[in-house]
């Protein structure tokens, strides 16, 4: 076997995982794709440099350079999703669509956590992702970010905390299935106050058209104006569609359960995120055509 097959071989072996990573860091599945190709790339190289060192092992040196070109890409996203038209949401991929070992271990899979995590720093990111998602340890991680264990162990805690996530809590559950039902009905017949008294008093609202269709440009806050946010949807789609103006359905995406919304001749993704007392606190809702290429419409 020759040492660029040994290295395409590596790639293949671990492509997967790459992509669970790259995906968790981008929040951006294409961009995920690109990263794990240009690894690839960069390993085939690797193995044929004349006075390149030998590689001891692939999945380490392949997870670096991941994690390293996700960094990058964060970064040169940065500047790009400031200029984006409204908030900006990740992509939802159907978990049919996902490696089965991305979708068997769901921390930090959802988008309400790829959406958080937006917040944090690109690096700060990585020791999150590699730390929760693929249980390496600070001195691993240490390696890769060019970093002490002990400054690795720093950005792990402080991320926890930003993003509210118990570090000795297992991966988060599916939600609950009859709640979501629920909801589905209230919103296909119609009625917001049912919806309204499902959601937390001070429940955010976030709804990324990206421009392409009509949405709302800012986080929507409050029960009160994320009913009427959802009547002003049900009274137009009236309009469009007099017989059925809405239908909603659950559908499976990054691991979880979420809704569709169809209305008005375009769809939505809708993902929530529940309250520890069982109501919504947030809801996040794609809008954007183009974010929705990997999902089952």
């Amino acid at each position: 076997m020759s040492l660029a097959v040994s290295a395409t071989a590596a790639w293949q072996s671990e492509r997967n995982r790459l992509l669970g990573i790259a995906y968790r860091m981008l929040g951006d599945f294409g961009h995920a794709e690109d990263v794990v190709s240009e690894v690839a790339i960069d390993a085939v190289r690797q193995e044929r440099k004349a006075d390149g060192h030998r590689v001891e092992s692939w999945p380490a040196w392949l997870t670096t350079v991941c994690v390293r070109r996700s960094v990058d890409r964060v970064r040169q996203l940065a500047a790009a999703r400031e200029d984006y038209t409204g908030p900006w949401l990740p992509e939802p991929v159907d978990t049919s669509r996902l490696p089965e070992e991305t979708v068997a271990n769901r921390e930090l899979l959802s988008l309400t956590l790829l959406h958080l995590a937006e917040q944090l720093a690109p690096e700060a990111r990585a020791a999150l992702v590699l730390h929760r998602a693929f249980g390496m340890s600070a001195p691993e991680i240490a390696d890769i970010l060019e970093k002490t264990p002990t400054a690795v162990r720093q950005m792990i805690s402080r991320a926890e905390r930003r993003l509210d996530i118990d570090p000795d809590a297992p991966a988060p559950r599916t939600k609950d299935r009859a709640a979501l039902e629920k909801l589905v009905r209230a919103i296909e017949q119609g009625e917001i106050d049912t919806v309204v008294a499902m959601l937390d008093r001070d429940a955010v609202l976030w709804a990324d058209g990206g421009g392409k269709v009509k949405s709302a440009m800012n986080p929507v806050f409050g029960a009160e104006r994320i009913g009427r946010f959802f009547a002003g949807i049900l009274s137009k789609a009236v309009v469009f569609d007099p017989v059925q103006p809405v239908t909603a359905e659950l559908i499976a995406v990054n691991g979880e359960p979420a809704l569709v919304l169809r209305h008005s001749g375009r769809a939505d993704v809708l993902v929530l995120d529940g309250g520890p007392d069982g109501t919504i606190r947030g809801l996040r809702q794609i809008s954007n055509p183009d974010k929705l290429t990997r999902v089952s419409l």
